[in-house]
């Protein structure tokens, strides 16, 4: 059974800093382009990132350009989100996913063939 399970989710100021993991198992992540999907509460799903399955090609929402760093391990079976200059609008629940083939900015899960459980992230002073 394919699993994508994301971890490192909390509770962090304004300003902070957090890096949350997706670790996945039981299918080729690294022949596949990944993503990081959120939402917040009382809102839709929202498109954060995408990185090629090489990790050589990245793509971010404008909402979080320049602050949020998405990487992967191959060898590790590993996405990664690193999450500076954490804003009150960045509380949301994040979603790693593995987009279907071709589809790129992918924000939910009628374009993705596997999703995470999600973990919580609150901002907040």
């Amino acid at each position: 059974e394919v699993q994508l399970v994301e971890s490192g989710g909390g509770l962090v100021q304004p300003g902070g800093s957090l890096r949350l993991s997706c670790a996945a198992s039981e299918f080729t992540f690294n022949s596949r382009t990944m993503s990081w999907v959120r939402q917040a509460p009382g809102k839709g799903l929202e498109w954060v990132s995408d990185i090629n399955s090489g990790g050589s090609s990245t793509t971010y929402a404008d909402s979080v350009k320049g602050r949020f760093t998405i990487s992967r391990d191959n060898a590790r079976n590993t996405l990664y989100l690193q999450m500076n200059s954490l804003k009150p609008e960045d509380t949301a629940v994040y979603y790693c996913a593995a987009p279907k083939p071709g589809y790129v900015r992918c924000w939910g899960r009628w374009c993705s063939d596997y999703w995470g459980q999600g973990t919580q992230v609150t901002v907040t002073s």
